[in-house]
């Protein structure tokens, strides 16, 4: 009898660690595809370590169709080189064919570290094949998006990752980010895994179908998104250099006392609005701030906080909004859908932009107006002032001379500078309130 129950006890914990060792395996994001089916084969990914998450370490907003790719790029290679933000010791990416009319069909997609700043080639021992639902290939229908299966790769903070895609056959208009600010490389034939880039003769100032990239870490506590329009999108910053203010404030992340280490995922879309959606006219100015929320900030892996730069676009673009109750109104909406995540929002004020040749009494009146009610804290959670951080203080309608790009709108690479060491990273943890 005693043996008897010596043996049931036995069974009962070996039952307990079983359905624990699921639960770890289950829990880490991933270890499924996105069809639902375990890896298969030697490209399919061990969990990593369960103290871990994953947090995105770089992303960009889809913003339209690129023009004059009805046909896509079938019989292409597309190496996407981005930076990343924090490191981790495995990686998975996002892809997109939101604005694709026809199923977008990849043979072949891989990841790996760049051996030199912007480089195509890939590092030593660095190039994984990517697999989906433990498939190596993947079709996305249009209008859609999906993750990778992760895989093991040891991923540095403040690093180029080359994230490279294959395409056997024509398949409609590429969705991609026309600003990307950053050199990528095109290739004919199937040349996903050739680390030596010899292939990639073609340069490409865009990003293709990668909308973003996320890592395993243990170290990384979650990301904050930046989210907004040319300004943060970092048009006017020196190519290649990765110095958009969302650059600076992942090095602060990374490097200072004290503050949350958080991954930056920067969303902004040239031209963007908070309102109204682009034009036919200007289709790479993509869906309004308020459309886009959920798919590019609210939904991103590991957020816990959202920063906020827009409102300048909707008082120069026609239609003009030049009432600053419903400017405001509408940043109050975006807090109000963040909250409902849990999620706190630091909003900018409006910059400065006496000298452009779109300035106007009235337009400036209106920005004032705006900047007075978010300065007032009513609108957002907390408040950055880049309209302070970079204003002349001798023309405080103007751009600082050092940090104006030429434009006397975007700043320059020092501008984008003050703008990242105008927040308080501090707070970027703190909670959201039940009510603003």
């Amino acid at each position: 009898m005693t043996r008897r129950v010596g043996y049931t006890l036995l069974a009962g914990l070996v039952a307990v660690v079983v359905l624990l060792s699921a639960a770890i395996f289950v829990g880490f994001g991933g270890a499924r595809g996105p069809l639902g089916r375990a890896p298969r084969g030697p490209q399919a990914p061990a969990a990593p370590a369960v103290s871990g998450r994953w947090v995105g370490t770089w992303s960009a907003a889809a913003a339209s169709a690129e023009p004059g790719t009805q046909d896509g790029y079938g019989g292409m290679s597309i190496r996407n080189v981005v930076h990343t933000s924090v490191g981790g010791s495995s990686t998975r990416i996002r892809l997109s064919n939101l604005y694709g009319t026809r199923p977008l069909a990849l043979s072949h997609v891989s990841v790996a570290l760049a051996a030199g700043s912007g480089s195509p080639i890939a590092a030593a021992g660095t190039m994984r094949r990517l697999s989906f639902g433990g498939r190596p290939s993947v079709t996305i229908p249009a209008g859609g998006e999906l993750t990778s299966d992760p895989v093991r790769l040891a991923v540095p903070g403040n690093a180029d990752l080359l994230i490279t895609t294959y395409s056997p056959a024509p398949s409609g208009p590429a969705t991609y980010h026309p600003y990307a600010r950053q050199t990528s490389y095109l290739a004919r034939g199937d040349h996903a895994e050739d680390a030596a880039g010899t292939a990639y003769t073609e340069q490409s100032p865009y990003w293709r179908y990668l909308t973003g990239v996320d890592v395993w870490s243990t170290k990384a506590r979650g990301a904050v998104v930046a989210i907004g329009d040319s300004i943060t999108d970092g048009i006017t910053s020196t190519p290649g250099a990765n110095h958009r203010w969302t650059d600076f404030l992942a090095a602060r992340l990374r490097e200072e006392p004290g503050a949350p280490r958080y991954g930056v995922l920067n969303a902004g879309i040239s031209g963007n609005r908070l309102l109204t959606d682009s034009s036919p006219l200007a289709p790479t100015n993509g869906p309004s701030l308020l459309s886009r929320l959920d798919r590019d900030a609210l939904s991103r892996t590991g957020v816990r906080a959202v920063v906020v730069e827009i409102g300048v676009n909707d008082l120069f673009k026609a239609p003009r909004q030049l009432d600053p109750g419903k400017v405001v109104a509408g940043m109050r909406e975006v807090v109000r859908r963040a909250h409902a995540r849990g999620l706190r929002v630091t909003g900018s004020t409006l910059t400065p932009f006496g000298g452009h040749r779109g300035y106007s009494r009235r337009l400036n009146d209106v920005r004032e107006q705006v900047n007075r009610l978010i300065r007032s804290g009513t609108v957002y959670d907390d408040v950055v002032d880049f309209d302070k951080a970079l204003r002349d203080p001798a023309h405080p309608l103007r751009l600082r001379p050092a940090y104006d790009s030429g434009d006397h709108l975007h700043p320059s690479d020092a501008g984008y500078r003050a703008m990242a060491d105008a927040v308080d990273v501090g707070r970027l943890r703190q909670a959201a309130p039940a009510a603003l």
